[in-house]
């Protein structure tokens, strides 16, 4: 299989969960802080790895959904994709799950799931995490 770069993105972590990520260009600047949840201080205004993952999964996703419709003359309006990155102990270690929640406003639900699994199939964030973690997908 061949593939053309199209793009590439460039971030520097530095500090780990409690420092500082930022992309070459300046676009993406974030204070990172660990969550309360898990033990840490959870300062406000800082992100952390989980909710920037989400967030690129979300806006990922939702563009493979747009791509899809588009395919089946499907018109979307306002769908919206919510993307909840849960990180849990697992053995030793941590283990990364995902539920993709689809908001389609006037499509039916089968054709809203229709295209929800079409869009697992075709997005490259799915395609990367496919076999590694577990991925739900609803219809809200």
């Amino acid at each position: 299989m061949s593939s053309s770069v199209s793009y590439t993105a460039h971030a520097t972590a530095v500090g780990g969960r409690r420092g500082h990520v930022q992309s070459d260009d300046g676009a993406v600047k974030f204070d990172l802080s660990l969550p309360k949840s898990m033990g840490g201080e959870g300062r406000s205004g800082a992100t952390n790895p989980e909710q920037l993952f989400a967030s690129g999964y979300a806006a990922c996703f939702g563009g493979a959904l747009d791509f899809i419709a588009r395919q089946e003359k499907v018109e979307l309006k306002d769908a919206s994709i919510t993307a909840d990155v849960t990180i849990a102990k697992q053995g030793d270690g941590f283990v990364l799950s995902t539920k993709l929640s689809g908001k389609l406003p006037g499509v039916d639900r089968a054709t809203a799931e229709r295209l929800m699994q079409k869009a697992h199939e075709f997005c490259p964030y799915s395609k990367a995490t496919r076999g590694n973690m577990q991925v739900e997908l609803a219809v809200l």
